[in-house]
C-alpha cells in the first residue's frame, strides 16, 4: 500500500507544476494525512520539494498557508542516444524531459561487420562501437553538467531488429549484431535497446505535425537513409513480432524484384545514379563528381537544379515509395506514412511524384504522405519520448528509494 501511495504521487507530480495536497487529493484519491506524508517522504528521498506558494493579489489569506510542492527535476537525469551505422547522436534531459545538453559525433573509421559477420575483426568493431557510444554517453553527462547526478534510463535506438531483451539476431550478414553488440549489457546504468525505426515512429506520435497533438493509432515511420527501416504503430500500439522483426523490409526484395529492396534513399539515389551514368545518359553535374564521392545530396541538389538524370532518379526512388506506401496501407491498415530521418527536409519532389503515382498503383482510401518536422532527430528524440513514457508509467521501478523505510 505505502508503494502505490507513492507511486501515485509521483505519477502525479511528474503531470504536475507546483501542487497543495489538495491537488494531490483531487489527483489520487488519497487522504490528505496520507498525501502530506507521502510528500515528507519523496522530499526526504530528494524527489520532491516544498516551494513558496503564490497568492492572489488582493485577496487576504486566512490560517495557516497551504504547502507547495514540486519534482525536483534536476535530481537526475535521462539520456537517449541514436546508435546509427555512421553518426551518433545522445540527448541528456531533466525528469521533465527539458534538454539539458545534446551531443553529435561522427564514427571514425570502420564500425561494419566483415563478411559473415563471425570474424575476430566483428569482436573488435563491436567493442570500438560500444566504448564509442559509451564516451558519447560520458560526454553529454559532462557538458550537461550531470557527472554525479542519478542516471535513470539510457535508452539506445540501433539500426537492427531488437527483441524483448534488448539484444539483436544474429543475421543480415552480420550487419545486426554488429549494430548492437550488447549494449544492454555493457553500457553503465538501467539501459534499454530499442529498434531505431521504432523509436522513430514513437517520436511522430509523440511529437510529430498532428494538429491535435498527438498523431495517428495506424501510423508508420520510413527512416530512409541507406536502408528502408519501418517503424509501425497499429491501433495505437508499436508491433515488434518475433526478435523484434516487424517493421524490417527485406520482403521488398521479392515483391520489387530488386536483390536489394531494401536500399534505402541514400543508396537508391547513389546506385541508380552511377548505373545512368555508366550507360552514358547525360547529366549537366553529376558527370563532373568523380564516381566515389558522389553522394545522395549532390542527386537531390542537381534534380532541383533541373538536371533531367537527377530528376529521373528522384521520380524512380517516389514509385518505390508508392509502393512501399501502398503495400502497408493494404496490410496493415495504416493511415499516414510519415518519411523520416535526415533526408526528410529534401524529399519534397520525391513525395510529390509519390502522391502522383500512388492512385495509378492502389486503391482508396489511399495513406497520407508527409516529411517528419523532427529532422535527423527523430530517434533520438524517440529515445527520450521512450524513456519519459517508462519513467511516467512507473516512476518507483527507476527512482532510487534507497531513504525510504516501508
Amino acid at each position: 500500500m505505502r508503494r502505490a501511495n507513492r507511486q501515485a504521487l509521483m505519477q502525479h507530480a511528474l503531470r504536475a507544476e507546483a501542487f497543495t495536497a489538495a491537488d494531490a487529493m483531487a489527483a489520487t484519491g488519497l487522504t490528505r494525512a496520507t498525501v502530506l506524508g507521502v510528500c515528507a517522504e519523496l522530499e526526504q528521498a530528494g524527489w520532491l520539494r516544498e516551494v513558496s506558494g503564490g497568492r492572489d493579489e488582493g485577496v487576504v489569506q486566512r490560517g495557516r498557508p497551504a504547502r507547495h510542492y514540486e519534482l525536483r527535476a534536476d535530481a537526475a537525469v535521462l539520456i537517449g542516444v541514436d546508435a546509427g551505422q555512421h553518426t551518433l547522436t545522445a540527448r541528456a534531459v531533466d525528469l521533465r524531459g527539458r534538454e539539458l545538453a545534446a551531443v553529435r559525433r561522427a564514427i571514425e573509421g570502420s564500425l561494419e561487420p566483415s563478411s559473415g559477420g563471425d570474424g575476430a575483426g566483428d569482436e573488435s568493431a563491436g567493442r570500438a562501437r560500444v566504448q564509442a557510444v559509451r564516451g558519447l554517453v560520458e560526454q553529454v553527462l559532462e557538458q550537461a553538467g550531470a557527472q554525479d547526478r542519478h542516471r535513470l534510463l539510457t535508452v539506445v535506438g540501433v539500426p537492427a531488429p531488437v527483441d524483448a531483451s534488448g539484444h539483436s539476431p544474429r543475421g543480415d550478414q552480420g550487419y545486426w549484431p554488429a549494430m548492437n553488440p550488447g549494449f544492454v549489457d555493457v553500457l553503465d546504468g538501467r539501459v534499454l535497446v530499442e529498434n531505431d525505426a521504432n523509436l522513430a515512429v514513437l517520436a511522430e506520435q509523440a511529437l510529430g505535425d498532428a494538429p491535435a497533438g498527438r498523431g495517428p493509432d495506424h501510423l508508420a515511420a520510413l527512416l530512409m537513409g541507406e536502408r528502408f527501416g519501418a517503424g509501425l504503430i497499429v491501433d495505437g500500439h508499436l508491433l515488434r513480432g518475433a526478435d523484434g522483426g516487424a517493421g524490417e523490409m527485406r520482403f521488398l526484395d521479392g515483391v520489387l524484384g530488386d536483390s536489394r529492396g531494401a536500399d534505402g534513399v541514400a543508396a537508391l539515389a547513389r546506385r541508380w545514379t552511377l548505373e545512368a551514368l555508366a550507360a552514358e545518359e547525360a547529366s549537366t553535374s553529376l558527370a563532373k563528381i568523380p564516381r566515389a564521392d558522389l553522394s545522395a545530396v549532390d542527386v537531390f541538389t542537381a534534380g532541383r537544379e533541373g538536371d533531367l538524370l537527377a530528376q529521373g532518379v528522384l521520380d524512380r526512388i517516389g514509385d518505390r515509395l508508392a509502393h512501399i506506401a501502398a503495400i502497408l496501407s493494404s496490410l496493415l491498415g495504416v493511415e499516414t506514412v510519415v518519411v523520416a530521418g535526415a533526408i526528410a527536409e529534401a524529399i519534397g519532389p520525391v513525395l510529390e511524384r509519390s502522391h502522383h503515382v500512388l492512385p495509378q498503383i492502389s486503391t482508396p482510401p489511399y495513406p497520407a504522405l508527409r516529411a517528419s518536422t523532427l529532422g535527423r532527430d527523430v530517434v533520438v528524440c524517440g529515445a527520450i519520448e521512450l524513456a519519459l513514457t517508462r519513467l511516467r508509467a512507473d516512476p518507483l521501478d527507476l527512482l532510487s528509494t534507497d531513504r525510504l523505510t516501508d
